[in-house]
């Protein structure tokens, strides 16, 4: 959360943005987590998996993750993370 995209500077996540460590993804690369419902920067984070957005246009699919109990609608979700998903053909699965 505030931090900017490694590649594009002035891209800025409004929302935290992350690993899951350990667990490899289609592109090689750790698992990648949307983090809902916490509004302050975070260095590590603990949750369940809400629900995952896949991408037609992408190797990858991006997991959401929220603190227990926490529910969103898929359509809050997707406003959560239009900042990014808007760069591509996604959709939100719960």
């Amino acid at each position: 959360m505030g931090s900017c995209h490694p590649e594009y500077p002035d891209h800025i996540y409004p929302l935290n943005y992350g690993y899951v460590e350990g667990i490899m993804a289609a592109d090689g690369e750790e698992q990648d987590a949307y983090i809902l419902g916490v509004n302050r920067p975070l260095k590590d984070f603990e949750g369940r998996v809400i629900a995952i957005i896949k991408r037609a246009d992408d190797l990858e699919e991006k997991w959401v993750v929220a603190l227990e109990g926490m529910t969103f609608t898929p359509e809050g979700i997707e406003e959560a993370v239009y900042f990014q998903e808007k760069f591509y053909k996604s959709e939100v699965i719960v």
